[in-house]
Protein backbone atom coordinates (compact mmCIF):
# COMPACT_ATOMS: atom_id res chain seq x y z
CA UNK A 1 0.00 0.00 0.00
CA UNK A 2 1.61 3.24 -1.19
CA UNK A 3 1.54 6.40 0.93
CA UNK A 4 2.34 10.03 0.22
CA UNK A 5 4.29 12.55 2.28
CA UNK A 6 1.15 14.68 2.46
CA UNK A 7 -0.80 11.79 4.00
CA UNK A 8 2.01 11.13 6.48
CA UNK A 9 2.13 14.82 7.46
CA UNK A 10 -1.61 14.80 8.12
CA UNK A 11 -1.08 11.94 10.58
CA UNK A 12 1.84 13.83 12.19
CA UNK A 13 -0.29 16.95 12.68
CA UNK A 14 -3.12 14.84 14.12
CA UNK A 15 -0.72 13.17 16.56
CA UNK A 16 -1.36 9.74 15.03
CA UNK A 17 1.89 9.01 13.23
CA UNK A 18 3.86 5.85 13.92
CA UNK A 19 7.57 6.64 14.00
CA UNK A 20 10.47 4.24 14.62
CA UNK A 21 14.23 4.56 14.41
CA UNK A 22 16.42 2.83 11.85
CA UNK A 23 17.50 0.47 14.64
CA UNK A 24 13.94 -0.40 15.61
CA UNK A 25 12.77 -1.09 12.05
CA UNK A 26 15.23 -3.99 11.80
CA UNK A 27 13.51 -6.01 14.54
CA UNK A 28 10.04 -5.00 13.39
CA UNK A 29 10.66 -6.28 9.87
CA UNK A 30 12.19 -9.47 11.26
CA UNK A 31 9.04 -10.09 13.36
CA UNK A 32 6.27 -8.80 11.12
CA UNK A 33 7.71 -8.81 7.61
CA UNK A 34 8.05 -5.96 5.14
CA UNK A 35 4.40 -5.78 4.10
CA UNK A 36 2.98 -5.40 7.60
CA UNK A 37 5.73 -2.99 8.64
CA UNK A 38 4.94 -0.82 5.61
CA UNK A 39 1.28 -0.73 6.57
CA UNK A 40 1.91 0.11 10.23
CA UNK A 41 4.85 2.57 10.13
CA UNK A 42 4.87 6.12 8.76
CA UNK A 43 8.43 7.38 9.32
CA UNK A 44 11.86 5.89 10.02
CA UNK A 45 14.40 8.21 11.65
CA UNK A 46 18.16 8.02 11.09
CA UNK A 47 21.17 9.70 12.66
CA UNK A 48 24.90 10.25 12.42
CA UNK A 49 27.39 12.20 14.52
CA UNK A 50 31.04 12.53 13.65
CA UNK A 51 33.78 14.74 12.23
CA UNK A 52 32.67 16.45 9.04
CA UNK A 53 35.56 18.57 7.81
CA UNK A 54 33.70 20.15 4.91
CA UNK A 55 31.65 22.36 7.21
CA UNK A 56 31.49 26.02 8.09
CA UNK A 57 29.24 28.99 8.75
CA UNK A 58 28.55 32.34 7.16
CA UNK A 59 27.71 35.42 9.17
CA UNK A 60 26.38 38.94 8.75
CA UNK A 61 27.47 41.09 11.69
CA UNK A 62 25.75 44.37 10.83
CA UNK A 63 27.25 47.82 10.49
CA UNK A 64 29.44 49.78 12.87
CA UNK A 65 29.51 53.54 13.43
CA UNK A 66 31.37 54.76 11.45
CA UNK A 67 30.99 51.95 8.95
CA UNK A 68 33.75 49.52 8.03
CA UNK A 69 34.09 47.43 4.88
CA UNK A 70 35.05 43.93 6.00
CA UNK A 71 34.95 42.64 2.41
CA UNK A 72 38.48 42.60 1.09
CA UNK A 73 39.96 43.22 4.52
CA UNK A 74 41.42 40.88 7.12
CA UNK A 75 39.06 39.47 9.74
CA UNK A 76 39.56 37.00 12.58
CA UNK A 77 37.31 35.45 15.21
CA UNK A 78 39.27 34.48 18.33
CA UNK A 79 42.41 34.81 16.16
CA UNK A 80 41.04 32.30 13.59
CA UNK A 81 40.99 33.80 10.05
CA UNK A 82 37.71 34.01 8.21
CA UNK A 83 37.06 34.46 4.49
CA UNK A 84 35.90 38.08 4.13
CA UNK A 85 35.78 38.59 0.38
CA UNK A 86 32.04 39.21 0.18
CA UNK A 87 30.17 42.42 0.92
CA UNK A 88 30.84 44.88 3.73
CA UNK A 89 29.62 42.80 6.68
CA UNK A 90 29.50 39.19 5.42
CA UNK A 91 32.15 36.53 5.98
CA UNK A 92 32.59 32.75 6.09
CA UNK A 93 34.33 30.70 8.77
CA UNK A 94 35.55 27.24 7.79
CA UNK A 95 35.65 24.42 10.33
CA UNK A 96 39.29 23.57 9.54
CA UNK A 97 40.64 27.13 9.72
CA UNK A 98 43.50 27.63 12.19
CA UNK A 99 45.68 30.51 13.29
CA UNK A 100 48.97 31.12 11.49
CA UNK A 101 50.90 28.09 12.70
CA UNK A 102 51.88 24.69 11.31
CA UNK A 103 49.28 21.99 12.19
CA UNK A 104 52.04 19.39 12.11
CA UNK A 105 53.17 20.79 15.47
CA UNK A 106 50.21 18.90 16.92
CA UNK A 107 52.23 15.69 16.95
CA UNK A 108 53.92 16.81 20.15
CA UNK A 109 52.44 15.42 23.39
CA UNK A 110 49.65 17.54 24.82
CA UNK A 111 49.43 19.71 21.71
CA UNK A 112 45.87 20.83 20.97
CA UNK A 113 44.89 22.89 17.95
CA UNK A 114 42.10 25.44 18.21
CA UNK A 115 40.26 26.16 14.99
CA UNK A 116 37.15 27.28 13.19
CA UNK A 117 35.07 24.37 14.46
CA UNK A 118 35.78 25.40 18.05
CA UNK A 119 34.73 29.00 17.33
CA UNK A 120 31.45 27.77 15.83
CA UNK A 121 30.83 25.57 18.89
CA UNK A 122 31.51 28.47 21.27
CA UNK A 123 29.14 30.76 19.38
CA UNK A 124 26.39 28.12 19.46
CA UNK A 125 27.03 27.70 23.20
CA UNK A 126 26.25 31.40 23.69
CA UNK A 127 29.81 32.59 24.31
CA UNK A 128 31.33 35.86 23.15
CA UNK A 129 34.17 35.69 20.62
CA UNK A 130 36.65 38.42 19.74
CA UNK A 131 36.19 39.97 16.30
CA UNK A 132 39.23 41.81 14.95
CA UNK A 133 39.17 43.43 11.52
CA UNK A 134 41.33 45.72 9.45
CA UNK A 135 40.15 47.41 6.24
CA UNK A 136 41.55 49.83 3.67
CA UNK A 137 38.80 52.44 4.08
CA UNK A 138 36.56 54.02 1.45
CA UNK A 139 34.43 57.16 1.21
CA UNK A 140 31.34 55.19 2.23
CA UNK A 141 33.15 52.85 4.66
CA UNK A 142 35.83 55.04 6.26
CA UNK A 143 36.66 52.95 9.35
CA UNK A 144 39.89 50.97 9.10
CA UNK A 145 40.05 49.05 12.38
CA UNK A 146 37.56 47.14 14.52
CA UNK A 147 38.06 45.09 17.67
CA UNK A 148 35.09 43.94 19.71
CA UNK A 149 33.39 41.02 21.43
CA UNK A 150 30.40 39.58 19.62
CA UNK A 151 27.91 36.78 20.27
CA UNK A 152 25.52 34.86 18.07
CA UNK A 153 22.44 36.80 19.17
CA UNK A 154 24.12 40.08 18.17
CA UNK A 155 24.55 38.96 14.57
CA UNK A 156 21.97 39.61 11.88
CA UNK A 157 22.44 36.15 10.36
CA UNK A 158 24.44 33.09 11.32
CA UNK A 159 24.00 30.10 9.03
CA UNK A 160 25.69 26.72 9.13
CA UNK A 161 26.51 25.74 5.55
CA UNK A 162 28.29 22.43 5.01
CA UNK A 163 29.25 21.51 1.43
CA UNK A 164 29.90 17.83 2.19
CA UNK A 165 28.34 15.93 5.10
CA UNK A 166 26.81 12.53 5.92
CA UNK A 167 29.05 10.42 3.68
CA UNK A 168 27.29 7.31 2.39
CA UNK A 169 29.69 4.66 3.70
CA UNK A 170 33.41 5.24 4.11
CA UNK A 171 36.85 3.66 4.36
CA UNK A 172 38.27 1.71 7.24
CA UNK A 173 41.74 3.22 7.62
CA UNK A 174 44.80 1.11 8.44
CA UNK A 175 48.56 1.57 8.20
CA UNK A 176 50.83 -1.12 6.75
CA UNK A 177 53.98 0.97 6.99
CA UNK A 178 56.58 0.95 9.78
CA UNK A 179 55.83 4.45 11.11
CA UNK A 180 52.89 6.16 12.82
CA UNK A 181 50.61 8.12 10.48
CA UNK A 182 48.69 11.20 11.63
CA UNK A 183 45.61 11.52 9.40
CA UNK A 184 42.08 12.87 9.20
CA UNK A 185 41.08 9.32 10.18
CA UNK A 186 43.03 9.71 13.40
CA UNK A 187 46.37 8.29 14.45
CA UNK A 188 47.12 5.06 12.58
CA UNK A 189 49.60 2.77 14.27
CA UNK A 190 52.21 0.95 12.16
CA UNK A 191 52.00 -2.65 10.98
CA UNK A 192 48.21 -2.93 11.33
CA UNK A 193 48.22 -1.61 14.88
CA UNK A 194 44.65 -0.34 14.64
CA UNK A 195 41.75 0.23 12.23
CA UNK A 196 39.68 3.43 12.35
CA UNK A 197 36.27 3.97 10.76
CA UNK A 198 33.70 6.78 10.66
CA UNK A 199 30.06 5.87 10.07
CA UNK A 200 26.93 5.09 12.05
CA UNK A 201 26.31 2.09 9.77
CA UNK A 202 22.72 0.91 10.05
CA UNK A 203 21.66 4.27 11.56
CA UNK A 204 23.37 6.44 8.92
CA UNK A 205 20.94 8.43 6.71
CA UNK A 206 22.15 7.61 3.19
CA UNK A 207 22.74 3.94 4.01
CA UNK A 208 19.02 3.69 4.82
CA UNK A 209 18.05 5.31 1.53
CA UNK A 210 20.78 4.01 -0.82
CA UNK A 211 19.08 5.18 -4.01
CA UNK A 212 18.07 8.63 -2.63
CA UNK A 213 14.38 7.91 -3.19
CA UNK A 214 13.17 9.96 -0.21
CA UNK A 215 16.18 12.23 0.48
CA UNK A 216 16.49 15.06 -2.01
CA UNK A 217 17.02 18.78 -2.38
CA UNK A 218 14.67 20.47 0.07
CA UNK A 219 14.44 17.60 2.55
CA UNK A 220 14.01 18.94 6.10
CA UNK A 221 16.47 17.40 8.57
CA UNK A 222 17.79 17.49 12.12
CA UNK A 223 20.97 19.57 11.89
CA UNK A 224 23.14 20.37 14.88
CA UNK A 225 20.21 20.11 17.28
CA UNK A 226 18.04 22.42 15.18
CA UNK A 227 16.24 22.39 11.84
CA UNK A 228 18.16 22.25 8.58
CA UNK A 229 17.71 21.31 4.94
CA UNK A 230 19.45 19.34 2.24
CA UNK A 231 20.32 22.03 -0.32
CA UNK A 232 22.29 20.06 -2.92
CA UNK A 233 24.26 16.89 -3.36
CA UNK A 234 27.51 17.25 -1.45
CA UNK A 235 30.91 17.71 -3.03
CA UNK A 236 32.57 14.46 -4.13
CA UNK A 237 29.09 12.94 -4.48
CA UNK A 238 29.83 9.72 -6.33
CA UNK A 239 26.75 7.54 -6.78
CA UNK A 240 28.19 5.33 -9.53
CA UNK A 241 30.20 3.01 -7.29
CA UNK A 242 30.27 -0.69 -6.48
CA UNK A 243 27.21 -1.78 -4.57
CA UNK A 244 26.35 -4.84 -2.54
CA UNK A 245 23.31 -6.29 -0.79
CA UNK A 246 20.13 -4.21 -1.24
CA UNK A 247 22.13 -1.88 -3.50
CA UNK A 248 24.06 -0.43 -0.53
CA UNK A 249 27.41 1.09 -1.64
CA UNK A 250 30.49 -0.88 -0.60
CA UNK A 251 32.78 2.18 -0.83
CA UNK A 252 32.41 5.96 -0.23
CA UNK A 253 29.51 7.15 -2.37
CA UNK A 254 26.84 9.83 -1.90
CA UNK A 255 27.17 13.03 0.15
CA UNK A 256 24.87 15.87 1.16
CA UNK A 257 25.24 19.64 1.23
CA UNK A 258 23.22 20.94 4.19
CA UNK A 259 22.21 24.32 5.61
CA UNK A 260 20.49 25.58 8.75
CA UNK A 261 20.09 28.49 11.16
CA UNK A 262 23.02 28.36 13.59
CA UNK A 263 21.01 30.33 16.15
CA UNK A 264 18.60 27.42 16.56
CA UNK A 265 21.30 24.80 17.15
CA UNK A 266 22.73 23.20 20.29
CA UNK A 267 26.42 22.84 21.13
CA UNK A 268 25.78 19.22 22.14
CA UNK A 269 25.46 18.48 18.42
CA UNK A 270 28.01 20.99 17.10
CA UNK A 271 31.48 20.40 18.50
CA UNK A 272 34.93 21.55 17.51
CA UNK A 273 37.55 18.82 17.35
CA UNK A 274 41.30 18.55 16.92
CA UNK A 275 43.14 15.67 15.26
CA UNK A 276 46.64 15.25 16.55
CA UNK A 277 49.18 15.86 13.81
CA UNK A 278 46.49 16.79 11.28
CA UNK A 279 44.34 19.77 12.19
CA UNK A 280 40.86 20.87 13.22
CA UNK A 281 37.36 19.90 12.21
CA UNK A 282 33.74 20.09 13.33
CA UNK A 283 31.67 17.19 14.64
CA UNK A 284 28.13 17.57 13.34
CA UNK A 285 24.92 15.80 14.28
CA UNK A 286 22.55 15.03 11.40
CA UNK A 287 19.27 13.14 11.43
CA UNK A 288 17.12 12.51 8.37
CA UNK A 289 13.51 11.28 8.45
CA UNK A 290 12.59 8.63 5.89
CA UNK A 291 8.90 8.60 4.96
CA UNK A 292 7.53 5.10 4.52
CA UNK A 293 6.08 5.44 1.04
CA UNK A 294 6.12 1.77 0.03
CA UNK A 295 7.66 -1.62 0.72
CA UNK A 296 10.90 -0.77 -1.09
CA UNK A 297 11.53 2.06 1.38
CA UNK A 298 11.05 -0.30 4.33
CA UNK A 299 13.23 -2.97 2.80
CA UNK A 300 16.07 -0.43 2.38
CA UNK A 301 15.59 1.09 5.85
CA UNK A 302 15.81 -2.33 7.51
CA UNK A 303 19.46 -2.66 6.48
CA UNK A 304 21.67 -4.19 9.20
CA UNK A 305 25.29 -3.51 10.09
CA UNK A 306 26.11 -7.03 8.95
CA UNK A 307 24.73 -6.17 5.48
CA UNK A 308 26.93 -3.08 5.01
CA UNK A 309 30.43 -3.73 3.67
CA UNK A 310 33.26 -1.19 3.91
CA UNK A 311 36.71 -1.21 2.28
CA UNK A 312 39.83 -1.50 4.43
CA UNK A 313 42.33 0.97 2.91
CA UNK A 314 46.06 1.21 3.57
CA UNK A 315 46.64 4.92 4.21
CA UNK A 316 50.40 4.57 3.93
CA UNK A 317 49.81 3.95 0.22
CA UNK A 318 46.70 6.05 -0.39
CA UNK A 319 48.49 9.23 0.72
CA UNK A 320 50.06 11.43 -0.32
CA UNK A 321 50.17 10.51 -4.00
CA UNK A 322 49.50 6.85 -4.67
CA UNK A 323 46.43 4.97 -5.74
CA UNK A 324 44.55 3.42 -2.78
CA UNK A 325 45.15 -0.19 -1.91
CA UNK A 326 42.03 -1.96 -0.66
CA UNK A 327 43.47 -4.49 1.74
CA UNK A 328 40.24 -6.22 2.71
CA UNK A 329 36.52 -5.74 3.15
CA UNK A 330 34.59 -5.92 6.42
CA UNK A 331 31.06 -5.19 7.59
CA UNK A 332 29.93 -2.80 10.31
CA UNK A 333 28.89 -5.57 12.69
CA UNK A 334 32.49 -6.74 12.65
CA UNK A 335 33.80 -3.19 13.09
CA UNK A 336 31.52 -2.52 16.05
CA UNK A 337 32.59 -5.80 17.70
CA UNK A 338 35.90 -4.13 18.60
CA UNK A 339 38.28 -5.98 16.31
CA UNK A 340 38.57 -7.32 12.78
CA UNK A 341 40.80 -9.93 11.16
CA UNK A 342 43.19 -8.58 8.50
CA UNK A 343 45.89 -10.74 6.96
CA UNK A 344 45.64 -13.27 9.78
CA UNK A 345 46.03 -10.55 12.41
CA UNK A 346 43.41 -9.48 14.96
CA UNK A 347 43.28 -5.69 14.65
CA UNK A 348 41.48 -3.44 17.19
CA UNK A 349 38.91 -1.06 15.71
CA UNK A 350 38.06 2.49 16.74
CA UNK A 351 35.17 4.71 15.67
CA UNK A 352 35.64 8.41 14.95
CA UNK A 353 31.87 8.77 14.82
CA UNK A 354 29.63 8.09 17.83
CA UNK A 355 26.99 5.40 17.47
CA UNK A 356 25.48 6.38 20.83
CA UNK A 357 25.04 9.99 19.67
CA UNK A 358 23.63 8.82 16.33
CA UNK A 359 21.08 6.75 18.24
CA UNK A 360 20.18 9.78 20.38
CA UNK A 361 19.70 11.91 17.27
CA UNK A 362 17.36 9.32 15.73
CA UNK A 363 15.41 9.13 19.01
CA UNK A 364 15.22 12.93 19.30
CA UNK A 365 13.96 13.31 15.74
CA UNK A 366 11.45 10.53 16.41
CA UNK A 367 10.07 12.43 19.42
CA UNK A 368 9.87 15.69 17.44
CA UNK A 369 7.78 14.00 14.76
CA UNK A 370 5.55 12.10 17.18
CA UNK A 371 4.86 15.33 19.10
CA UNK A 372 3.98 17.24 15.92
CA UNK A 373 7.04 19.51 16.18
CA UNK A 374 8.55 18.38 12.88
CA UNK A 375 6.80 17.65 9.59
CA UNK A 376 8.30 16.20 6.43
CA UNK A 377 8.99 18.05 3.20
CA UNK A 378 8.69 17.05 -0.42
CA UNK A 379 12.02 17.39 -2.21
CA UNK A 380 12.06 19.93 -5.03
CA UNK A 381 14.68 17.98 -7.02
CA UNK A 382 16.34 14.59 -6.64
CA UNK A 383 19.89 13.86 -5.57
CA UNK A 384 21.76 12.42 -8.61
CA UNK A 385 21.67 8.63 -8.45
CA UNK A 386 24.05 7.74 -11.28
CA UNK A 387 27.14 8.99 -13.04
CA UNK A 388 25.05 10.01 -16.04
CA UNK A 389 22.96 12.34 -13.86
CA UNK A 390 26.02 14.13 -12.55
CA UNK A 391 28.37 16.14 -14.72
CA UNK A 392 31.85 15.30 -13.50
CA UNK A 393 34.74 13.19 -14.73
CA UNK A 394 34.58 9.45 -14.13
CA UNK A 395 36.79 8.07 -11.37
CA UNK A 396 39.64 7.02 -13.68
CA UNK A 397 39.89 10.55 -15.12
CA UNK A 398 39.90 12.65 -11.95
CA UNK A 399 42.21 13.06 -8.98
CA UNK A 400 41.90 10.53 -6.19
CA UNK A 401 40.75 12.09 -2.93
CA UNK A 402 39.09 11.16 0.31
CA UNK A 403 37.72 13.14 3.21
CA UNK A 404 35.78 11.65 6.08
CA UNK A 405 32.31 13.06 6.80
CA UNK A 406 30.52 10.89 9.30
Amino acid sequence: MAKTIQEINEKIKAGKSVVVTAEEIIDIVARKGVKEATRDIDVVTTGTFGPMCSSGAYFNVGHTKPRIKLGGGKVTLNSIPVYACFAATDFFLGATAIADEDPRNAVFPGRFLYGGGHVIEELVAGKDVRLVATAYGTDCYPRKKLETLISLNQMNEAVLFNPRNAYQNYNVAVNLSDKVLYTYMGMLMPRLGNANYSSAGQLSPLLNDPDYRTIGIGTRIFLGGGIGYVVWNGTQHNPGVRRGKNNVPCVPAGTLAVLGDLKGMNSRWIRGASFRGYGCTLAVGIGVPIPVLDEAVVRAAAVKDSDIAAPVVDYSRAYPDREPEIVSEVNYAQLRSGSIMIRDKQVPTGALSSYAMAREIAETLKSWIKNGMFVLTESVAPIPNSQSEKSFLPLNERPFSFCSDG
